[in-house]
């Protein structure tokens, strides 16, 4: 029977083949199940039998003495119970010692956003290089979509339709899912299609790209949208993440369909988006104190 090392390594060769899941989510599997096998390799506990359900909760809670938080301890947990369903599938282990070891609870933080106005004010400048067309046409996609920095990073031309206003976005686990693209992302759009075939070679299909011709890189686009944050004078650090948190609350606070954002996000679990309905009650909670004359305090 393989040892530990040798099942992760073949875990991770499964995961990378087999699910085709995306480096930054293999480099975390890595790295999380890395840290599990030296410190059972450290207390000789590195053959399979040898590891079950106190082993683990002993591994969390070494973890959780050195400091390590609850949102780590739970993706911890969530890399060693995915590995020992692979191994259970491979009739390597009779159970999974992960199953009812649980971490701690942390409270969850409500995501943060910007509003309608401030959104307005970052996408309001003039794009007159093809370096400001091809960022207003980024800032207005991740406004208009929804969609994650990798997915944007990796969208090719034939995903958009032009025609029908959708474009075709390989979300995590290569899932693919269809949204619509609103008119004024469209409009940044062709701007930007005819300032790129000035740049791309033609056998280059990637949406957007460096000023080399190259497709763009995650840590560029990332740097492109604070650069305008800061140029347009808002007052916080933007970041793509910012702006498909206020793309996910703004579409929830217009039509209460949580099933459709929770479709045009790409959340494989309706609980990931029903963090969004806390932000709108908030909003409610702040119109009733505004408005309620039983609710405004006396002056």
């Amino acid at each position: 029977m393989p040892d530990l090392a040798e099942s992760i390594a073949a875990y991770l060769q499964f995961l990378q083949q087999e699910k085709q899941l995306s480096p930054q989510t293999l480099k975390a599997y890595r790295r999380d199940l890395a840290v599990f096998s030296r410190q059972l390799t450290k207390t000789n506990q590195s053959a399979l039998t040898d590891i079950n359900e106190a082993t683990v909760r002993s591994f969390i809670s070494g973890q959780h003495r050195r400091g390590l938080g609850s949102r780590s301890l739970q993706r911890l947990l969530s890399a060693i119970r995915s590995f020992f369903r692979y191994l259970l599938r491979e009739n390597l282990v009779d159970s999974n010692p992960a199953t009812n070891v649980r971490a701690p609870k942390q409270k969850r933080s409500l995501p943060a956003t910007l509003d309608a106005d401030t959104i307005n004010q970052l996408l309001s400048f003039k794009a007159e290089t093809p370096i400001a067309i091809r960022d207003k046409a980024m800032l207005e996609l991740f406004y208009s979509s929804g969609i994650r920095l990798s997915e944007l990073a990796n969208l090719e031309w034939p995903a958009l339709d032009a025609q029908s206003g959708l474009i075709r976005v390989l979300g995590k686990g290569s899932k693919e899912r269809v949204i619509p693209v609103g008119r004024l992302a469209l409009e940044a759009l062709e701007a930007w299609r005819r300032e790129r075939a000035r740049i791309a070679d033609f056998d280059e299909t990637a949406m957007f790209v460096s000023m080399r011709g190259q497709a763009i890189a995650t840590r560029s686009i990332q740097q492109r949208i604070a650069h305008w944050a800061r140029k347009q004078g808002l007052p916080r650090r933007v970041y793509p993440h910012l702006l498909r948190h206020s793309f996910a609350s703004h579409m929830l606070e217009s039509s209460s369909d949580l099933r459709a954002v929770q479709e045009l996000l790409g959340h494989a679990d309706i609980s990931t988006t029903q963090i969004y309905t806390h932000l709108d009650f908030q909003h409610l909670a702040k119109v009733y104190d505004k408005a309620h004359p039983r609710a405004r305090k006396k002056t």
